[in-house]
C-alpha cells in the first residue's frame, strides 16, 4: 500500500523528492502518514478535498484485496 500511495502522490507534486510515507499499526489496521512539501499541499488535497478523497478510495480498494483496513492521513 505504501508504494502505491507514493507512486500516486509523486506523479501529482512538483517536488517528488519531498514525498514521504510512513506506515504505522493502529487499532488493528494500517495507517499511512503522508508528508509532502508545503507548496505541494494544495495539489495533494485538491479542490474541496477531491484529490485526497480519490487517493483514499484507491488505497482502501487495493487494501480490500488483502483484507486490510487502511487509513491515509495527510500530515502538515
Amino acid at each position: 500500500m505504501k508504494e502505491l500511495l507514493e507512486y500516486i502522490v509523486k506523479a501529482l507534486v512538483d517536488k517528488p523528492e519531498a514525498v514521504s510515507v510512513n506506515e504505522a499499526e493502529k487499532d488493528g489496521g494500517l495507517v499511512l502518514e503522508l508528508r509532502v512539501d508545503p507548496d505541494d499541499m494544495g495539489k495533494v488535497i485538491g479542490k474541496q478535498g477531491r484529490i485526497a478523497k480519490a487517493m483514499r478510495t484507491i488505497i482502501k480498494t487495493a487494501a480490500i484485496r488483502d483484507n486490510i483496513r487502511v487509513t491515509v492521513d495527510i500530515i502538515d
